[in-house]
C-alpha cells in the first residue's frame, strides 16, 4: 500500500463518508486541530509520571475517535464515538489530580518543568480545538459530547501541567500586572 494517492493535490480530501470537501474547510480545519493536538500530547509522554502518563495514553485514543466524529458528517450505528462516561472520565482525573494540589488562588504563568510547559502548550492547543469545533456546530449538526469532552480535557492538561511542576519543584509563576 503507498502513503500516496494524489487525491489530494487539487486542494480537496475526503470525508470519511468519501464526500470530496476543500481541505480549508471548517470540518477538516477541526479535526486537523484535533489531530495536532493528538501529535502535540504524544510528544509530551513519556512525562516520567506513571499515572499522568496513563492518563495521556488513554486521552491519545479518545482524541483519535473525537478526530472520527468530526471526520465523519453522516455517522451510523456503531461508529466510533465519544460519550459522556469520557467526559466523566475526564473529571474523576481531574478531581484526583487536585487532591495533591493547592487551591488555584489566580491565574498563573504556563511555564514550569519541560513536562509541564509542554502539556500548558497542550492545553491551548486543545483549546484552539474545540474552538474550531464550536465553529463547526456553528455551520453544521455536530454532536456536543466531542465538544464537551475538548472543553474539559483542556481542564485536565492544565491540571496535568500543574501536578507535573509541583511534583518536580518548579513554583507556580503569576502574571504582573
Amino acid at each position: 500500500m503507498t502513503i500516496y494517492t494524489g487525491r489530494g493535490d487539487e486542494g480537496e480530501t475526503d470525508l470519511r463518508d468519501m464526500t470530496r470537501v476543500s481541505k480549508a474547510s471548517p470540518r477538516i480545519e477541526t479535526y486537523g486541530t484535533v489531530d495536532e493536538l493528538n501529535a502535540l500530547v504524544g510528544t509530551v509522554r513519556p512525562t516520567g509520571h506513571d499515572a499522568i502518563d496513563d492518563y495521556l495514553e488513554r486521552i491519545q485514543n479518545h482524541l483519535h475517535v473525537v478526530q472520527a466524529e468530526f471526520a465523519n458528517p453522516d455517522p451510523e450505528e456503531g461508529d466510533p464515538t465519544i460519550g459522556e462516561e469520557r467526559v466523566e472520565t475526564l473529571e474523576e482525573w481531574i478531581d484526583d489530580c487536585n487532591e495533591e494540589l493547592e487551591p488555584l488562588q489566580s491565574f498563573i504563568l504556563p511555564t514550569g518543568s519541560e513536562a509541564g510547559a509542554a502539556l500548558h502548550h497542550a492545553r491551548t492547543v486543545c483549546r484552539r480545538a474545540e474552538r474550531r469545533a464550536v465553529a463547526l456546530a456553528d455551520e453544521e449538526p455536530v454532536r456536543a459530547e466531542p465538544i464537551r469532552y475538548l472543553n474539559r480535557l483542556s481542564d485536565a492538561l492544565f491540571t496535568f501541567a500543574r501536578l507535573v511542576n509541583r511534583r518536580e519543584g518548579e513554583r507556580e509563576e503569576e502574571p504582573s500586572y
